[in-house]
């Protein structure tokens, strides 16, 4: 049971909000790379932590990302040229560069100097691998530039895409640690999908449903780790969440690392990112393809959108045939929106003062408390939070077998460690 005004504490993420505060000490991901692809392409809209934007690239290659409504009389700038090192409103020729000062107001006599005193609300954007990554925070104190594993290989070894989810980040974040539903949710999928099938941990997951949760902070937010009954041993799985939004799932034999963030678009939908890659081998064009087409955690989307073919206004294509059959769990096909199907059934945001927790959600409670402490620990404090240093970004979650008297931290402390070359731990 959650109080009301903890609740709204960890789901807000307007601005002047504890939350919002706190996402915007961060990079967060924007776009795609491919969403802007050439110098002066169109604009793109653009929409977090509750305030509208417009993102371009201009001339010579410069990434900007500003308020979306021009400072004259407030069109929207995606209807605007970008042209000539800036976008320019089609309604009066007002014109804008990459930090969002004004540049042209054609209508102005030569010698006004008025257009300097014109800017827009602008924010950071760079490319770290196939992502465009913001900093909406103060331009003074924006942290190191990301180096998630996943966003550093080789182009060969990654794969990103997104969608939007129609509930808040909260719960949706809160589904991708939450390592005890796939012995339910999930179990028919395991040796179906081809980023999953054939790991021998598919069916350790299978067998033992009564998981045991042992979560440990981390310099960056928390290893949850999970541990299921193998042949008098324990079957190990930890998956690391990095503040605020970035998780990462145990790896399956081979099969590419895969993982998400979750990041609010308003405080009732969100942006699911979702990647895969291998830190040891290019992805094999089998893999890369089925990542593309929506297998594994990623999702089929309606072609020109973000929004999953399976979605509330067709019931995710809910088939009682096929769960009545035991091809699925919940009737509704495919890891990504088994989830996104039941998080988003929630509601937009949970009341979770009719919550009723269990063991299994240990690292969901001790997720709330850190997000929590540190929100208020910068409002009341001016601490800045876990998660900003990008050496807290070199992070690998873990599945391994252990004997019972191994602590998993103590054990695979160097394998939890993202380093180029170095084997994954993984069953």
């Amino acid at each position: 049971m959650l109080r009301k005004e903890v609740n709204d504490l960890l789901t807000q993420t307007d601005v002047g909000t504890p939350m919002g505060d706190l996402f915007r000490q961060y990079w967060l991901p924007a776009l795609l790379s491919w969403e802007l692809p050439e110098n002066d392409c169109p604009p793109v809209r653009v929409k977090l932590l509750g305030e509208n934007m417009i993102a371009f690239r201009d001339s010579e290659g410069r990434y900007g990302l500003v308020d979306e409504f021009c400072a004259h009389r407030r069109v929207s700038l995606w209807y605007g040229r970008n042209e000539e090192g800036g976008l320019r409103c089609p309604y009066h020729g007002w014109k804008f560069d990459v930090t969002g000062q004004c540049i042209d107001i054609p209508s102005e006599p030569e010698e006004s100097k008025f257009c300097e005193g014109i800017s827009l609300k602008s924010y950071s954007l760079i490319k770290v691998g196939d992502v465009l990554w913001a900093h909406m925070g103060d331009p003074d104190n924006r942290p190191p530039e990301p180096e998630w594993e996943f966003a550093t290989v080789s182009p060969e070894q990654t794969v990103t895409t997104k969608r939007t989810q129609e509930c808040n980040w909260l719960q949706a974040l809160e589904g991708g640690i939450d390592s005890s539903h796939v012995s339910f949710l999930h179990s028919n999928e395991l040796e179906r999908d081809p980023l999953f099938q054939g790991a021998n941990a598919n069916q350790y997951n299978l067998n033992d449903t009564k998981p045991v949760f042992e979560v440990e902070s981390s310099e960056g937010g928390l290893h949850i780790g999970v541990r299921r009954n193998v042949d008098n041993k324990y079957y190990w799985r930890v998956t690391q969440w990095i503040m605020p939004c970035f998780t990462m799932i145990p790896p399956r034999a081979d099969h590419p690392q895969h993982g998400h963030f979750w990041v609010p678009i308003d405080d009732e939908h969100c942006w699911t990112w979702s990647y895969d890659y291998h830190p040891e081998r290019p992805l094999t064009a089998v893999e890369r393809q089925a990542c593309l087409d929506g297998k594994g955690v990623h999702s089929a989307n309606i072609p020109g959108t973000f929004r999953p073919v399976q979605n509330s206004d067709n019931d995710y294509l809910m088939d009682r045939e096929a769960q009545k059959r035991g091809d699925t769990y919940s009737g509704i096909a495919g890891f990504a929106m088994q989830d996104g199907s039941l998080q988003e059934s929630m509601g937009p945001i949970i009341d979770r003062s009719t919550e009723n927790l269990v063991a299994t959600d240990y690292g969901i409670v001790m997720t709330r408390n850190r997000l929590r402490r540190a929100a208020t620990d910068l409002r009341d404090k001016g601490i800045a939070p876990p998660g900003r240093d990008a050496e807290q970004h070199k992070v690998r979650s873990i599945s391994v077998i252990l004997e019972p008297d191994q602590n998993y931290v103590e054990a695979c402390r160097d394998e939890m460690v993202a380093e180029k070359g170095k084997p994954r731990a993984t069953v």
